[in-house]
């Protein structure tokens, strides 16, 4: 049994600095004698980054790494920040096609430089997984197995900052052979309704980005404004994919339960139902990636779980 243990960087392998703790080398090597993980091949990719410095680059190098080793090993770990691990996971979901090993991303709320680190469970039971798990990227967090397209970071500071709901479609995309869409350059928003919020900025923003997620109100209501309509319609006419999803952290969207969210059945906006605003996100981004005669289905399309 071989592992790939891919390090990119985040609270896990951090060092105390001057300005605070910042990714250091050396900690993850450390770790793994301590595990007497012989299996495992370590593979940094440089350079090391807090993961609030993530874009989707990055997706792309993991995604890469993966595919190039995907013969040569039996599962894969991701050594991964919290801050943005669940865009990541989400990314590498829809990303990576025809995967026939798991993907395990991992971290800790603790550099494993300081006591009482829980960096070391982490890795340890991320490294069981990916000798476990079924084929499918995952995320492996106090002691929990959890869905890629499904994870949210529910908590800022707690060991047990993660949570996914449960989807009886596994994290992965059917493919013949490993390989993955590459992540383009793209300007996507997330705007989240508020009570009297510029105008300015929501016209401006679905007048000229590339995508929209509009995290609104409960089930799925807005503030139905003379601007808000123009800009959506605008969005409409320009062909801009819009995905609402709800800012309430379960229950997800209905649209058109609520007459206040009319306008959005009417603008074309596209039923996020529960999934979470980083699926939404990273599912813009890919969707992007394709031609565009598969963007529509693909976004109607319950790809990877991302959804109930």
């Amino acid at each position: 049994m071989k592992l790939l243990l891919i390090h990119t960087g985040g609270t896990i392998g951090m060092v105390a600095t001057e300005a605070g703790f910042a990714p250091g080398a050396g900690v993850i090597e450390a770790a793994l004698r301590d595990l007497r993980a012989s299996d495992v091949t370590l593979l940094p990719l440089l350079p090391l980054i807090d993961s609030a410095q993530a874009t989707p680059a990055d997706w792309n190098r993991i995604a890469l790494a993966i595919v190039d080793n995907h013969s040569e090993y039996n599962g894969f770990v991701i050594t991964h920040g919290t801050d943005t691990l669940a865009f990541s996971a989400a990314a590498l979901c829809f990303a990576l096609t025809g995967l026939q090993r798991p993907v395990v991303l991992t971290g800790s709320m603790r550099p494993l430089t300081v006591e009482k680190s829980d960096g070391l469970s982490n890795l340890s039971d991320a490294l069981k997984a990916a000798r476990t798990a079924p084929p499918g990227v995952w995320a492996q967090f106090a002691g929990q197995l959890l869905h890629g397209a499904r994870l949210r970071k529910a908590h800022s500071s707690a060991l047990d900052a993660f949570t996914a709901s449960r989807s009886a479609k596994p994290p992965l995309q059917p493919g013949k052979v490993p390989g993955f869409t590459s992540y383009r350059a793209a300007e996507i928003g997330i705007l989240s309704m508020a009570p009297g919020q510029s105008e300015g900025l929501l016209t401006h923003a679905l007048t000229t980005l590339d995508a929209v997620v509009l995290r609104v109100f409960g089930a799925g209501t807005l503030p139905e404004t003379s601007a808000l309509r123009a800009g959506l319609l605008a969005a409409q006419a320009r062909g801009t994919p819009v995905i609402a999803v709800s800012q309430s952290p379960k229950g997800g969207v209905a649209l058109g339960t609520y007459a206040a969210g009319n306008l959005m059945l009417q603008a074309g906006v596209i039923d996020g139902r529960d999934m979470t605003p980083e699926a939404a996100y990273t599912k813009l981004y890919h969707v992007l990636s394709l031609h565009a005669d598969q963007r529509l289905s693909a976004l109607a399309r319950n790809m990877v779980g991302e959804f109930s």
